[in-house]
């Protein structure tokens, strides 16, 4: 039997498996989608990690209030959520990197442009092009997730842009503006997780 993890069969993955949030200030949007999919992922061991982090972050300091109190709503710990910034170190360490908007996306990619130009993705452009069926007879959640990551970028050409994949910033715009984002990173998240965890 093939050693599965031989880079030929996953030329990228190695324990843990690592998701990087990504916005500008790692105040709303990355860290209410790193902590939400965490908590959708449920106990994965050590062999998945979600993180956050913003291009423009100020490092410690605390999630955006309103963001938690949406976070909690859905079932997400805020608790100890504090504000890091983007690096390449950062990309490099990561597997699958989903930033809040294409510009996110983007500046992960400028970072690191051979590691990151087939992990790096929207939250909401990776959500789209999921299949379940591209990790179809594989069990174990970090494995998934690779497997998915390949998926989705072999059809990202295909399938081109869509319309709606960015999540608008919405810190400091009325609570309804805060909701509705927070709804759209959730909805985001919930196929995801459903997809790792099969």
């Amino acid at each position: 039997m093939p050693d599965v993890f031989a880079p030929s069969a996953r030329d990228h993955w190695r324990p843990p498996f690592r998701v990087l949030m990504v916005c500008t200030g790692n105040l709303h949007r990355s860290p209410l989608a790193e902590r939400l999919l965490t908590a959708r992922l449920g106990s994965p061991g050590k062999t998945l990690r979600v993180g956050s982090a913003g291009t423009a972050a100020r490092a410690g300091t605390p999630m955006d209030p309103v963001a938690a109190a949406l976070l909690a709503e859905l079932g997400g710990d805020p608790c100890g959520a504090v504000a890091r910034r983007l690096t390449a170190e950062l990309v490099e360490d990561a597997d699958l990197v989903l930033g809040a908007a294409t510009e996110h996306r983007d500046a992960a990619v400028r970072m690191s442009p051979a590691w990151a130009l087939r992990r790096a993705f929207t939250l909401r452009e990776f959500a789209r092009l999921l299949r379940a069926e591209d990790a179809a007879g594989v069990t174990e959640p970090a494995e998934r997730a690779s497997e998915l990551v390949r998926g989705a970028g072999s059809r990202r050409g295909a399938e081109g842009r869509g319309e709606d994949d960015d999540v608008a910033d919405p810190y400091g715009a009325p609570e309804h503006a805060a909701r509705s984002c927070a709804g759209r990173i959730a909805e985001s998240v919930e196929r995801i997780a459903a997809a790792v965890l099969g």
